[in-house]
């Protein structure tokens, strides 16, 4: 039987793999005027908009907490002994272990549970509250805000309901005949990755008038350089 693969936003709504549902990006407008908009807000999420990371969270909902932790610590001893002997999967040592659980964890796993396990984490979400104001402070200014996340494409949706949020830069996930493969169909969004993606989606959309960022260190760092008005977020 033939095959396609095609990342999860086209089999949700038909949209692109670095792209967004179709109900982001509907309070702006497009043609001349939008480029005059005051600036746009760029949002890591993990460690920023919320406490801790979702992703180990997610794979919890999908295969159970305790199994979860367990392939996480498998993954490590395996992206460590693998770059070790320079045959790493990623492009560096944590998009390895990345790249090694997503693909223990999530091959083969149906794109409906998928869903209904992000679903779920909605629950489980512990919010940074002076950052989710600091987002709907600049939506209220008439700024257009972006989350540029190294979260999956599969979950961030869900996650995001309710949020004003214009565009989602997000890690694509592969799915095939309804199931996730466990690979990535786009790059792992963050550090030089999350930098380009968002450098580009400026590109894109631009010109505006002035550009904001919040991210954590390191991994944040270089998205932060490329923006006007970078802030460095710790939370306590």
């Amino acid at each position: 039987m033939q095959t396609s693969a095609t990342p999860v936003f086209d089999a949700i709504a038909s949209g692109p793999s670095t792209g967004s549902p179709t109900t982001y990006g509907a309070a702006h407008g497009a043609g001349p005027l939008a480029s005059i908009a005051p600036g746009v807000a760029f949002f890591d999420f993990d460690g920023t908009l919320i406490h801790g990371d979702s992703l180990l969270m997610f794979i919890g909902e999908v295969i159970g907490r305790n199994r979860a932790r367990l392939a996480f610590l498998d993954a490590l001893r395996s992206g460590l002994h693998r770059h070790a002997r320079g045959r790493g999967p990623g492009v560096d040592f944590p998009g390895s272990v990345k790249t090694i659980l997503l693909r223990r964890t999530l091959r083969g796993v149906p794109l409906a549970d998928a869903l209904a396990a992000a679903e779920r984490l909605v629950h489980r979400i512990r919010w940074h509250a002076p950052l989710v104001e600091t987002l709907k402070m600049h939506r209220r200014e008439g700024r257009r805000v972006v989350v540029a996340t190294g979260a999956l494409d599969v979950y961030m949706p869900a996650l995001l309901r309710g949020l004003e949020v214009d565009d989602l830069l997000a890690t694509g996930m592969e799915v095939e005949d309804g199931a996730l493969t466990g690979r990535l169909c786009t790059g792992n969004c963050v550090r030089l990755d999350k930098l380009e993606r968002v450098r580009g989606w400026i590109a894109a959309n631009g010109p505006f008038g002035e550009t904001w960022g919040y991210g954590n260190r390191p991994s944040d760092l270089p998205m932060l350089s490329i923006v006007d008005r970078p802030t460095v977020v710790k939370i306590r």
